[in-house]
């Protein structure tokens, strides 16, 4: 889960899947239940104060600075439960279930038919460019959904990709393919 939080801070930090998937789960009904919980609401102004922040003229800050611009919103759920079963599977579903093509491409997903960890990283795109990024990761004591709207450039996801514990994408294999099929 810590890759997560990573990629929420960095992203956070160095700068409608929207509001209709957050609020497909109660999490004011989960919230007592939950031993902790993070909540990060980026918005345009937000991002817009951030990026403001950083420097063009720094490589590092350039790149992020030009990622932030095409950015809505960043947004991050999570909680953290003492036992299993605080949570069900069916709040998970009402989210998967939005996710579907030919809007949403799912690029990983993890499913555990033994109670273990499950995760799934979608891309909402128009054929042309990514509009947005969606990452669920429910394992039996913490439930964590991610979303990034706005339009995202595969180039910028990739140098994300292999720092920071965040595992290496190859967007373009993934499209490829999908154009091939």
């Amino acid at each position: 889960m810590s890759r997560l939080y990573i990629l929420a801070a960095v992203i956070g930090l160095c700068s409608a899947a929207a509001q209709e998937l957050r609020s497909l789960i109660d999490w004011e009904k989960l919230l007592p239940k939950a031993v902790e919980s993070v909540n990060v609401t980026l918005d345009g102004t937000m991002l817009g104060f951030a990026s403001k922040a950083l420097s063009p003229d720094k490589p590092g800050e350039a790149g992020v600075k030009k990622m932030l611009g095409g950015l809505k919103g960043i947004y991050v759920k999570s909680l953290k439960f003492e036992k299993e079963g605080e949570y069900s599977q069916a709040d998970v579903d009402k989210i998967r279930s939005v996710l579907r093509a030919p809007e949403w491409t799912p690029i990983v997903d993890v499913q555990s038919r033994r109670g273990g960890d499950n995760a799934g990283v979608y891309i909402k795109s128009d054929g042309k460019q990514i509009l947005g990024m969606v990452v669920i990761a429910a394992e039996p004591k913490e439930l964590t959904l991610v979303e990034i709207n706005g339009s995202l450039d595969p180039e910028q996801l990739k140098n994300l990709g292999g720092n920071f514990g965040i595992p290496q994408l190859d967007l373009e294999k993934k499209q490829q393919r999908k154009k091939d099929e």
